[in-house]
């Protein structure tokens, strides 16, 4: 039988310390614009240096900022690496941002990804 080299944590109550923002959902694969116009994924590449977007999954006592169910807008790079969990709800990948790198806040869920890299491409 082939087993997994990794599981997910498997948690059923997580909470975020101090002022720190968790987040799921950011995505680092292809996407599509508004217009129609489907990118390929960027993620390592000089085109995925942009902001991206997450859902917020839990904030510390804190964080007046920002509340669980908000989508967050993070400056470029201002996360941790991924740390897949599952809870009740399933399985789900989890990251902490910066604070102070939220650009923007949105109650609904950004209908399209326009962020775009101005890096020269080569």
């Amino acid at each position: 039988m082939n087993r997994p080299a990794y599981s997910p944590t498997h948690v059923e109550n997580i909470r975020a310390l101090r002022d720190h923002v968790i987040v799921t959902d950011m995505q680092f694969k292809g996407r599509q614009l508004s217009s129609g116009i489907i990118l390929p994924n960027d993620n390592g590449k000089a085109a995925g240096i942009r902001p991206r977007w997450g859902l917020v999954y839990r904030v510390g006592p804190e964080q007046h900022d920002v509340r669980p169910g908000q989508w967050i807008c993070v400056a470029h790079g201002r996360w941790t690496r991924g740390l897949e969990i599952q809870d009740a709800e399933g399985v789900r990948t989890i990251r902490r941002v910066d604070p102070k790198d939220i650009l923007l806040i949105s109650d609904e869920e950004p209908s399209g990804d326009d962020t775009i890299s101005d890096a020269v491409q080569g």
